[in-house]
């Protein structure tokens, strides 16, 4: 192996390296990377440094659309429904996102912050808004009465939310908008993602952005590390994170 292999910024993975790094990530966490790579620790160290790379080069795209929907959708909501549209009735939230409102209430209070409109919606995460695009589910914890998010939500306020996507539906919209939810889990909990379909990943966020600003997907695109990254192989002495 050369020496240029062997060391990436001037780093070379000894045995002792090698064991210690196994042992901090855990054996179970090492072994998905062992199982790619066909029981190379060297390889698999590299691919978990490249794994680490493409998930912080993902995290500001992902932070971008996230602000980017979230924003959309409370303007639409509010200007059907009152800039406290959370507690309108007339809006028709389940009993989930009932309980996510009651629980950014409650978070908010314990830490000292205003319990106002623009902290309440900054404290909902990514799910809760992903969740106003589909069905509806129940209102109550009994389950006897169905939300319809469809009548209340989608066609009265949040398609609106999309002003650049032609004929976009509520399932058309939910449905990207959740698989990026998913692949945005399994970045915060530090999960591998090196065997998805990562173009496949970035081009959904680039579409729902186009939904939403344009401006902004071009403004992402100038400054994003993820086509850079994902033409590089674990290993490069390229690859940062």
């Amino acid at each position: 192996m050369k020496d240029t292999d062997a060391n990436v910024k001037g780093y070379a993975y000894s045995a002792d390296a090698l064991n210690e790094l196994e042992a901090t990530l855990s054996v179970d966490r090492f072994a998905t990377y062992l199982a790619a790579t066909g029981a190379d620790r060297e390889a698999a160290a590299r691919l978990y440094t490249w794994n680490t790379a493409i998930c912080a080069a993902f995290y500001g795209p992902l932070q971008a659309l996230e602000i980017a929907v979230r924003n959309g959708m409370h303007r639409q909501l509010a200007k059907t429904y009152g800039v406290d549209w959370y507690d309108n009735p007339a809006a028709g939230l389940n009993h989930g996102a009932n309980g996510k409102v009651a629980q950014a209430r409650t978070e908010l209070q314990r830490d000292g912050y205003p319990l106002d409109p623009p902290h309440i919606i900054a404290s909902l995460s990514f799910g809760f808004w992903v969740s106003l695009l589909g069905k509806g589910g129940f209102v109550d914890r009994a389950r006897t009465q169905r939300a319809n998010y469809e009548m209340t939500l989608w066609r009265p306020a949040l398609r609106a939310a999309f002003p650049h996507a032609a004929s976009l539906n509520r399932a058309g919209a939910h449905t990207p908008l959740d698989f990026l939810r998913t692949f945005r889990n399994r970045i915060a909990h530090h999960e591998p993602i090196f065997h998805r379909h990562l173009q496949q990943d970035y081009q959904n966020i680039l579409t729902v952005m186009s939904w939403t600003c344009p401006h902004k997907q071009s403004w992402m695109q100038a400054h994003c590390r993820v086509p850079e990254l994902l033409a590089l192989p674990p290993g490069d002495p390229a690859v940062r994170f």
